[in-house]
């Protein structure tokens, strides 16, 4: 497992060479910075803190800025550049939120803001544990694929918050950046803790479709979404593309993905569970 080290506070500095990626925010503004630096690479994630990341080793360095709290620090390692990091190792991570379903996962991938979390949150609520919120973490035993489980916590929107969470339910301490709430595992939302074989992905829709909806993906299908949803650190690296396709490939030979589309509304998520467990066979 990585190592995170925190130093002391620091300035952003100016990095004598470009960034080669960038992610940017819905508004256009750039929210991370990835650059090669010696030894490995530099995280800048504006206005929190620089991650190096080392090509040796499992070793994270954060240089966070003066005033940034150990709690935003905390949240930015853990949705953004642990994955990133795994990736580079050659773990498949992808941006998807999964639950227990009678001892096998249940994997949710999709754009943001089609509700990963809220059926993740959805399941938990009624019974069902998670595995992740984000940062699905799929691993390779002989024929078969498993989900590691991840951060016990999962982050919500205001409008999920009030729909399906308990008032008194334990949550992290809030963020400046953002207006999620962080809801920490226990017994008003179930955590499962160890891995669970991988049963079905299903990639959500935008909500259109006036009722539950499922449609099978075909591997080529499957391979273009799993390729979109990846958590990747270096796009540029020939080989750890090259490998990273040649794992992709091996797991669309499942036949378990499909397009899932319902109507975005809280009060139909009790039809949508059902149609899941039903669908699944679970």
């Amino acid at each position: 497992m990585f190592r995170l080290r925190v130093t002391e506070p620091a300035k952003e500095t100016a990095i004598p060479n470009a960034p080669y990626h960038e992610w940017l925010a819905s508004d256009g503004r750039v929210v991370t910075q990835f650059f090669r630096v010696a030894g490995g690479y530099l995280l800048r994630v504006r206005g929190i803190a620089d991650f190096a990341v080392a090509c040796a080793g499992e070793d994270i360095e954060c240089r966070p800025l003066a005033s940034v709290s150990a709690a935003s620090i905390r949240h930015t390692y853990i949705n953004q550049v642990l994955p990133l990091a795994l990736s580079r190792l050659g773990t498949l991570v992808f941006h998807a939120s999964a639950v227990d379903l009678s001892g096998h996962a249940v994997a949710f991938a999709g754009e943001a803001g089609r509700g990963k979390s809220t059926l993740a949150a959805s399941f938990a609520t009624t019974g069902h544990p998670f595995l992740t919120d984000d940062g699905l973490v799929i691993e390779q035993r002989g024929a078969d694929y498993w989900v590691a489980p991840s951060h016990p916590s999962i982050r919500l929107w205001e409008d999920s918050q009030k729909a399906l969470v308990h008032p008194d339910t334990p949550s992290a301490e809030p963020l400046p950046f953002t207006s999620k709430t962080r809801f920490l595992a226990g017994y008003d939302i179930p955590f499962c803790g160890e891995p669970r074989p991988l049963r079905h992905v299903y990639f959500l829709g935008d909500g259109t479709s006036p009722r539950v909806s499922f449609a099978p993906m075909s591997a080529s299908e499957a391979l273009i979404e799993l390729v979109k949803h990846s958590f990747l650190l270096d796009i540029q690296a020939s080989d750890l593309i090259a490998a990273h396709f040649d794992q992709l490939t091996r797991l669309v030979g499942r036949r378990i993905y499909y397009r899932l589309d319902y109507p975005r509304r809280f009060e139909a998520l009790g039809e949508v569970r059902s149609a899941i467990l039903s669908h699944s066979g679970l």
